[in-house]
């Protein structure tokens, strides 16, 4: 299930930008009036447990978060890969950790490219070594991820991405792994179409 934006329409408040990796999880937020993004932790990814998981989504609530958004990976040439399908699984899951706990907080994924290539350009320029960039880089790469979706809700004045449910509740026995597969590529082909529809407009920031 997914939820079309209304012309004009996007939350007001604190919002989150998380940027998924095998190893590490990197999070920003941003201030009420969606002005700046700044890193705000980077998270050990735990793929068995998704310890990680739960500790985003306590974070959201702690933070009295409005939105988040999930980087999606692409090609330059637009292409999805290994890495976007595990950015939107992680997003399913994360939706799942916000519903089980009684959040409302959408989960959006938001078309990223060259974020962390990006990011260790902005710290070799603010003259840090390349050595120390593991520790921020993660949470840099994020507040670029955040920073570029603010950015983008104010000069459409309309919602961005695509918005990611968390899969249903198992049904029949034996049927609740044939739902969650459905319900992730659901999310997968969602955004494509999304992304489909916006081609043409003009992304600041975007590179």
């Amino acid at each position: 299930m997914t939820e079309a934006a209304e012309p004009g329409v996007y939350p007001q408040g604190v919002k989150l930008g998380v940027d998924v990796g095998t190893v590490r999880v990197g999070v920003a937020v941003c201030d009420r009036d969606s002005i700046l993004a700044t890193p705000l932790r980077t998270l050990d990814r735990n793929a068995k447990k998704n310890t990680d998981v739960r500790i985003l989504a306590a974070l959201a609530v702690e933070l009295g978060a409005v939105e988040i958004f999930v980087g999606l990976p692409r090609t330059m040439k637009g292409e999805e890969h290994a890495s976007a399908r595990m950015a939107t699984d992680y997003a399913t899951l994360l939706a799942g950790m916000l519903r089980d706990s009684g959040s409302g907080v959408p989960v959006r994924l938001v078309d990223e490219r060259l974020s962390t290539v990006t990011a260790h350009r902005n710290l070799r320029e603010a003259g840090m070594s390349s050595r120390d960039h593991r520790k921020v880089v993660d949470q840099v790469a994020a507040a670029g991820i955040l920073q570029h979706a603010i950015d983008m809700q104010k000069a459409r004045g309309t919602e961005i991405g695509s918005r990611v449910y968390a899969e249903s509740a198992p049904g029949p026995a034996g049927n609740s792994a044939d739902e969650a597969a459905e319900r992730q590529q659901h999310n997968r082909d969602q955004h494509n179409r999304d992304q489909h529809n916006t081609e043409g407009h003009s992304e600041p920031g975007q590179q």
